[in-house]
C-alpha cells in the first residue's frame, strides 16, 4: 500500500458534523475496505469560508479506493496525492 493525503475542503460546518461523518469513515473502512485503506491521523484546519476542512493521512492499495471509500462514507474529497517520502522533524505534539 501506498501512503497518501486526502485534502477535505469545507466539508463540515462544526466539529460535532466533523465527528459524526469520522464515525461513518471508520464504519465503512472497517466493513467494506479493509486491506485497502488504513486511514493514519487528520489535520482539521479552519477555511476562509468559516466551515472546517481536513487533510488526512491514509495508507491505500489505489486512490480510486479512496475516493470509492469517501463517496460510501458521504465525505468530500478535494486532492489526493501520493506522498513519495516522508520527513519528521518531531513526533506531533500531544
Amino acid at each position: 500500500m501506498d501512503l497518501y493525503v486526502v485534502h477535505r475542503r469545507s466539508g463540515w460546518a462544526n466539529t460535532d458534523e466533523l465527528r459524526e461523518a469520522a464515525g461513518r469513515s471508520k464504519a465503512v473502512a472497517d466493513a467494506e475496505f479493509a486491506g485497502h485503506i488504513n486511514w493514519i491521523r487528520s489535520y482539521v484546519v479552519p477555511e476562509a469560508d468559516g466551515r472546517l476542512g481536513t487533510t488526512c493521512i491514509y495508507e491505500a492499495s489505489s486512490p480510486e479506493k479512496i475516493r470509492e471509500h469517501a463517496e460510501r462514507a458521504g465525505l468530500p474529497v478535494t486532492e489526493i496525492l501520493r506522498s513519495v517520502s516522508t520527513v519528521v522533524m518531531q513526533p506531533d505534539p500531544a
